[in-house]
């Protein structure tokens, strides 16, 4: 598949057929994703593969909580998790109360095969570690294999979607999965082959999000009159 077409096209695809992946075409995605960069070319991510039914029941079960604290602040109008704006709904009645929102989780032992990614901070350099914020930069060493793991499974025909609502329940997944203290959860990716591919995604224009010089300078593109 062409590179800009796979851009254009791999979407959060959270609904598959039963059709398995197999460890070969895991392999080639993997063997493909390994090629995204990190800082300082450490490497730190590491991938565990969950074939396991009851592991991957139990990896949906552990998103429940941070599922319904999401459903009710959006509920509320809120960004969901905001780090700038603190949340306003009582969390206590939020996490005692289901939710039908993301049913992917109440069905994860039923998806193709999940992935979870880690990475190990003992091996990236967070160089925003001590600024009064939550931290970024991070991410920059492991989220290019994430998207690299999500655009080779598109070149396969698969889709899958990068999700963090595990995050919460880190200790409990270092756990379930042996994970050593220095491994972070990065992202829990569903894999399979997609009940619907879609072509047309919905994304703002450059002239939305990029600006030239200064946050409100002129939009990429645009002419000075």
């Amino acid at each position: 598949m062409e590179l800009t077409e796979a851009m254009r096209t791999t979407f959060a695809c959270r609904e598959f057929t039963d059709e398995p992946v197999s460890d070969e075409v895991l392999h080639r995605i993997l063997d493909v994703a390994r090629f995204a960069p990190s800082g300082g070319n450490r490497q730190g991510g590491h991938v565990v593969v969950v074939r396991d039914p009851a592991v991957r029941r139990r990896l949906g079960e552990l998103v429940q909580p941070t599922l319904r604290v999401y459903a009710a602040q959006a509920a509320a109008g809120e960004t969901p998790f905001n780090s700038v704006h603190p949340t306003a709904i009582d969390v206590e009645a939020a996490l005692r109360t289901p939710t039908d929102i993301l049913p992917m989780f109440d069905h994860l032992d039923e998806v193709p095969v999940v992935l979870v990614v880690t990475v190990d901070l003992a091996k990236v350099a967070s160089v925003d570690k001590d600024l009064d914020r939550v931290g970024l930069d991070t991410g920059a060493s492991i989220y290019p294999l994430v998207w690299n793991i999500l655009l080779a499974a598109r070149a396969e025909g698969l889709g899958g979607v990068l999700t963090t609502l595990i995050g919460p329940a880190e200790t409990d997944v270092q756990a379930l999965l042996g994970l050593p203290d220095s491994h972070a959860i990065a992202a829990l990716i569903p894999l399979g082959r997609p009940v619907k591919q879609l072509t047309r995604l919905r994304r703002r224009p450059v002239e939305e999000f990029v600006t030239v010089d200064h946050f409100d300078g002129m939009p990429l593109g645009s002419r000075r009159e």
